[in-house]
């Protein structure tokens, strides 16, 4: 594993790996930049393959936390953890709580929080062990479950697209395609629903499909062919890289504006998508409510105050896609330049 050319690749950074025999656990938590603050990022938990597609994938989400926070006006920096699921049986209360043990350790410099593989009842486990940690229980002083402001975020960054694009001021009528309706996906489904949008969805789990169907009246596409069905907008909540050479040629969407981390599988899937002339909502930029939510149970939560700076993703998504047609250029070049303006701005 070449560790110092992936550091560099990703502009780090620093980066502390945590092993605790006893639980299973192998941590990497990779903070990316501090310059605006502490590291605030969640914790993913999934089967990796290998120790350096787990390396890569917290490096990259790290990256996009740094740019999430910045653009989102936050006093925070880039960070994210990766847990490495054991194949063979463990128990997950022991193990977070030794995540919890390793997070306390690096003295408030990372503070984590939920993410795929990661709910409310293990980031009530880590708070037994350490206060580096947001999205706990209301009853606990927390905000709960984030995934409802992410997707209030990501409607809003719709909205902006749509008056953009196509010179709406609603989505009513409006055609949208959800690829991944798990939490943050079904309450997207939810604000659409009550927007008057129609909804077309696909999931690995025909379950959660047929909820959103039953639920907001959508139509349930088979997984393989979401990216094809010819709609308004597609918006990505699955994994990332979902924005790739396979998908990219096969989109029929005016529009992507989705929930996902690194949607994009190369950067140069960003001009792919500017020379198609489909807009495409930078995904750090669009999904950063769960992050705005969270961030506010550092200082003391209010929900109030989540939910306005929620709504300003509108103005955010818009202003980048106004730049992009003014200067003809890709709006995730434009969404790093803002970021790295604000960075920049922070270290002088």
């Amino acid at each position: 594993m070449d560790l110092f050319g992936h550091l560099k690749t990703y502009d780090y950074g620093e980066v502390h790996f945590g092993l605790d025999k006893a639980t299973g656990l192998k941590a990497i938590v990779a903070i990316h930049d501090s310059r605006l603050g502490p590291s605030l990022g969640g914790c993913r938990f999934l089967p990796y393959d290998t120790d350096e597609a787990a390396l890569i994938d917290a490096l990259r989400l790290a990256r996009g936390m740094t740019y999430k926070a910045a653009l989102a006006g936050l006093k925070h920096g880039g960070g994210k953890s990766v847990l490495i699921r054991p194949r063979q049986h463990f128990d997950r209360v022991a193990l977070f709580r030794a995540f919890g043990k390793f997070i306390d350790g690096l003295g408030g410099h990372y503070i984590t929080a939920e993410d795929s593989g990661t709910g409310l009842e293990d980031m009530e486990v880590i708070r037994t062990a350490t206060k580096h940690v947001t999205g706990v229980d209301v009853k606990n002083g927390g905000s709960g479950d984030p995934s409802p402001f992410t997707a209030l975020g990501v409607r809003r960054g719709i909205e902006a697209c749509v008056k953009h694009k196509l010179g709406k001021t609603t989505l009513e009528g409006v055609h949208v395609a959800v690829q991944g309706v798990g939490h943050v996906g079904y309450h997207l489904c939810k604000e659409l629903f009550e927007a008057g949008a129609k909804i077309s969805v696909a999931d690995v789990d025909p379950l959660k499909a047929e909820r959103a169907h039953r639920e907001f009246k959508a139509t349930v596409v088979p997984l393989d062919q979401i990216f094809e069905v010819a709609c308004d907008v597609i918006a990505p909540c699955a994994l990332g890289s979902a924005l790739n050479d396979q998908t990219i040629p096969r989109l029929k969407a005016k529009i992507v504006a989705g929930a996902a981390n690194n949607q994009l599988a190369e950067p140069r899937n960003g001009d792919d998508l500017h020379q198609r002339g489909i807009l495409y909502a930078p995904d750090y930029a669009i999904n950063a409510g769960g992050l705005v939510n969270v961030a506010q149970e550092v200082t003391g939560y209010d929900a109030t105050v989540s939910r306005e700076r929620t709504l300003k993703i509108y103005d955010t998504i818009l202003e980048i896609a106004e730049r992009s047609t003014k200067l003809r250029s890709p709006t995730y070049r434009i969404a790093d330049i803002l970021v790295e303006e604000k960075l920049a701005a922070a270290a002088r």
